[in-house]
């Protein structure tokens, strides 16, 4: 190759590298955040029931939290709906809350009654219809959930399930600190 072409050669690929450089400059800060981590505060949302009653996040500071992602059609979530219901029924009296966000814009919102009626689930069920709250939680799988503290801060993320009764025991106790 001859000193023309390789000055070509060059040429182009700097031309190459400042134009990723400046394509990946322009990527809007909500491409670029990472997911809600352990000692983050939990990203805010508001969403509805199922029979349009508004929660939004905020309504809960000073309460320990779990917010779960899940959807009807996912065996995980549906297998640890049971031993969520039983640890919301064992701790809500000290203050623990369970939002259960159901991932309305990827489910069948008409499966939810049935579902909650199937395992008796007591807490409220949000539909997160636009993908909002999956979108600030950065939910890459289902269920997803979030401890949360009285301080609005996560105390622990559990990606995949489900989670025992042990676990989820054990992340309600450290959260209610």
């Amino acid at each position: 190759m001859d000193r023309t072409h390789r000055v070509i050669l060059y040429t182009l690929i700097l031309i190459a590298g400042a134009a990723w450089i400046a394509l990946a400059s322009d990527a809007s800060p909500a491409e670029t955040l990472s997911a809600p981590q352990t000692g983050f505060y939990a990203p805010g949302f508001t969403l509805q029931t199922l029979e349009g009653e508004t929660y939004t996040l905020s309504d809960f500071k000073g309460q320990a939290l779990l917010i779960n992602m899940w959807a009807t059609w996912c065996p995980p979530c549906r297998a640890e709906m049971p031993a969520i219901e039983k640890m919301y029924r064992e701790y809500k009296d000290r203050g623990f809350v369970v939002l259960a966000v159901n991932s309305a814009f990827q489910d069948k919102t008409q499966d939810i009654p049935a579902f909650a009626l199937e395992y008796g689930l007591t807490f409220p069920i949000l539909l997160d219809k636009a993908g909002e709250a999956s979108r600030a939680y950065r939910v890459a799988s289902m269920p997803s959930s979030y401890f949360v503290n009285p301080q609005g801060l996560i105390t622990e993320v559990v990606i995949g399930g489900p989670m025992s009764e042990a676990l989820l025991r054990a992340r309600i106790e450290e959260a209610l600190k």
